[in-house]
């Protein structure tokens, strides 16, 4: 197999990374010249078919075919200004080789991946017998504006794995279409620092289009928003093993419509920071995003929703079932101030009902306030119906 270095000769201002305005450019592996080589491979489960392996660098669009087996077998990088088309049900799989094997769709590339209820679109394992982490998932990088770079600019920051770039000074950036897609096996991490998730989104702007979203038995986060401004609605978060829902560096778009169903092996429904505490939050400002129509259930008792690290939010209409804790706030009167955001009416619970659940809030900000300041409308809540807009493509809801 042939292989060239290629260097990705963006300038520095454009690589430069939250720690540092002196990223040197990226140095990968591209196998682009053998992208589309046909392959012997088990393809679906049946010996000797014909299968085309996806890996390294495209410079132009990538077109998958309904009627081929496809097998990613290594990072596939679409780069900027390509498209990664994929038909309404086809299946997708990837070499169960952890995180080195994901697909990145980097600033200014797009993927249209337009599925139906009947014919969802699968990213899934290739191993015999799956399981989470099996591969690294699927990661969109945008120009939407992150709180780790200054308000207003166009720095970029660059992502945990991979050292894409992203961030910049453009809400309505649009990186595609996601409708009814399911990620199947995905995440991992390589350190405690560095970690994909089943869907990593750095940076989507609100030109993006992503509803009807699953992503299951995940071993990282479900979804991870990384700042930007892209609206998400219909996910469906089933047995991630760390946090379903997590968000950082400023994130302010708009969740409509979650349900969250937690295995034997999870961490958070929702991790919620306002910005990353392991850089800066240059740019000012807090994730401040409104979250409507929410469903989380346990499978053990443990901690529902964390807010923390001054983030803000509007949750409307949620129900929280068999929880130890239900809103865990943590903060503090300096910089992580999560508490004034409840003062303020910037953080808050609209119609809520809670099932089964110990404590309703904790409040750890160092700020002083009380429940009713914090939740309205107890009882209320109805959450999603999830039976109603995931029928026929989700697997392995309980409802």
């Amino acid at each position: 197999m042939k292989k060239t270095l290629l260097t990705l000769g963006i300038a520095a201002g454009l690589l430069a990374s939250c720690e540092s305005k002196d990223t040197p450019d990226i140095v990968i592996n591209d196998n682009s010249t053998v992208n589309n080589t046909v392959i012997n491979g088990p393809g679906s489960g049946n010996p000797g078919e014909d299968v085309v392996g996806l890996s390294g660098v495209y410079t132009e669009d990538l077109t998958l075919d309904a009627d081929t087996e496809y097998l990613v077998t290594g990072p596939v990088l679409m780069a900027n200004g390509t498209t990664l088309t994929i038909p309404a049900g086809k299946t997708i799989r990837a070499q169960p080789v952890g995180v080195n094997a994901y697909i990145a769709i980097q600033q200014g590339a797009r993927i249209n991946a337009v599925g139906s209820s009947n014919a969802p679109i699968v990213f899934t394992s290739n191993a015999s017998t799956p399981g989470a982490g099996d591969w690294g998932g699927l990661v969109i990088c945008g120009l939407a504006p992150i709180n780790s770079t200054a308000d207003g600019s166009d720095d970029t920051a660059t992502s945990e794995v991979g050292n894409l770039s992203y961030g910049g000074n453009v809400p309505s950036d649009n990186s595609g279409i996601l409708q009814y897609v399911r990620i199947e096996y995905a995440g991992g991490a390589i350190d405690g620092n560095a970690e994909l998730n089943g869907l990593s989104l750095y940076a989507v702007g609100n030109g993006t289009t992503i509803d009807h979203l699953q992503v299951f038995e995940g071993s990282d986060d479900g979804v991870e928003f990384f700042g930007g401004t892209v609206n998400v609605s219909q996910v469906a978060i089933v047995n991630s093993e760390d946090d379903s829902i997590d968000w950082t560096e400023g994130y302010i778009g708009t969740l409509n419509d979650v349900y969250v169903q937690h295995g034997t092996n999870h961490d958070k429904a929702f991790e919620c920071d306002g910005y990353n505490v392991d850089f800066s939050n240059e740019g000012g400002y807090f994730s401040a995003p409104n979250i409507n129509n929410v469903t989380v259930i346990a499978n053990d008792p443990s901690e529902a929703i964390r807010l923390r690290a001054g983030t803000q939010g509007l949750f409307t209409n949620v129900v929280v079932i068999n929880f130890e804790e239900a809103f865990d706030l943590d903060g503090d009167t300096g910089n992580n101030p999560t508490g004034q955001g409840v003062l303020d009416g910037d953080l808050r619970v609209t119609d809520v009902t809670f099932t089964n659940v110990t404590t309703k809030l904790k409040n750890d900000t160092g700020y002083t306030f009380d429940e009713s300041d914090f939740i309205f409308g107890d009882g209320n809540g109805t959450g999603t119906d999830v039976s109603s807009w995931g029928a026929g493509w989700t697997v392995g809801i309980n409802q």
